[in-house]
């Protein structure tokens, strides 16, 4: 990337004080919420370089591009960053149709009823199927 490009895209984000910015992930046709990640400067470079989601993984402390492992990665067909500048949308297509480690479409696939949180979404392929052993992002 062009380091004028690189710092258009950069400076208008108000990173947090470990260097991230969070990241709402929509689908781009039905426009569901598919799940929440974190990125920083090189994830975010990453992903406009190669069209692909490069999120930072919190817990490992380590880039990782959606669907390294799994195979179902993001294409972005756009990216948005809100009026504060510390959050931005990226609108996706889900390759595989899932987006939740858990095998399932979404992330956000528990709903509260007034009395507990109900699974609502159905796993379309098993956790252990998709990466041989049981698996966790933030």
């Amino acid at each position: 990337m062009l380091p004028e490009l690189q710092q258009a895209l950069l400076q208008a984000i108000k990173w947090d004080q470990n260097g991230l910015v969070c990241a709402v992930v929509q689908d781009a046709h039905s426009k569901r919420v598919l799940m929440v990640a974190w990125m920083n400067a090189e994830a975010l470079c990453d992903t406009v370089r190669t069209g692909l989601a490069h999120y930072y993984s919190r817990s490992r402390q380590k880039q990782w591009m959606k669907g390294e492992e799994s195979g179902h990665t993001q294409q972005v067909h756009e990216l948005r960053l809100d009026c504060d500048g510390d959050a931005l949308v990226l609108l996706i297509t889900q390759n595989g149709g899932m987006a939740c480690h858990t095998g399932r479409e979404s992330c956000f696939f528990r709903v509260w009823d007034g009395w507990q949180w109900l699974v609502t979404d159905a796993i379309l392929k098993d956790e252990l199927a998709i990466y041989g052993h049981t698996h966790s992002h933030d």
